[in-house]
């Protein structure tokens, strides 16, 4: 059976390995694109094909729970990628650390500040991460992924206003969580 646009998603649910094959073809840049970015600082090329097979991977083993139309399958495979380079930067990036002094003489901040950016990061990766859906998508498709209100609705099929207003009432939440953990000491 031919894999294409229309039928790529069945058959990655039944695990044709064509289906697989198809979305390496069509996806493959902007997975490579999205680890990249998110990996710039570690500067290890071989790192990021790693990253890359373990997206291929997870959307191979994990395909079955995709729900929805090709049209927000880019999202959930962007989602997908954005978090396993974050997992990536964490796990590997920690060897980079040993270099923020060298950092900090180039772009002004200490060592200190590196790290709590870092943490914030964090945090805020999680917050996101706790969403529900469809706000948990529109964030990741808006503040990881950079793309347009208008684009993000044209995927979610919702109008630009209802992202807008979803967009200003997760930050909301973002900032009382943040207040909260400051609050509480974390």
């Amino acid at each position: 059976m031919r894999v294409d646009k229309d039928n790529f998603i069945a058959e990655l649910k039944r695990k044709n390995p064509k289906a697989l094959d198809y979305i390496i073809d069509i996806y493959g840049p902007l997975v490579k694109g999205i680890i990249s970015k998110t990996l710039c600082s570690v500067e290890d090329k071989g790192l990021i094909e790693e990253c890359m097979s373990d997206v291929f991977m997870a959307i191979w083993v994990n395909g079955y729970k995709f729900t929805g139309d090709s049209s927000k399958f880019k999202s959930w495979i962007g989602a997908i990628t954005k978090f396993k380079a974050i997992d990536y930067y964490r796990k590997y990036g920690k060897k980079e650390n040993n270099q923020l002094m060298d950092e900090a003489i180039t772009d002004g901040k200490s060592a200190e500040d590196h790290y709590l950016d870092d943490i914030e990061n964090s945090r805020l990766v999680s917050i996101i991460e706790s969403m529900e859906e469809p706000d948990k998508t529109i964030f990741i498709m808006k503040f990881l992924l950079g793309e347009k209100s208008k684009s993000i609705s044209e995927a979610l099929k919702l109008s630009v206003s209802n992202i807008n207003t979803r967009i200003s009432r997760g930050r909301e939440k973002i900032r009382r969580e943040y207040y909260k953990e400051a609050r509480e000491g974390v």
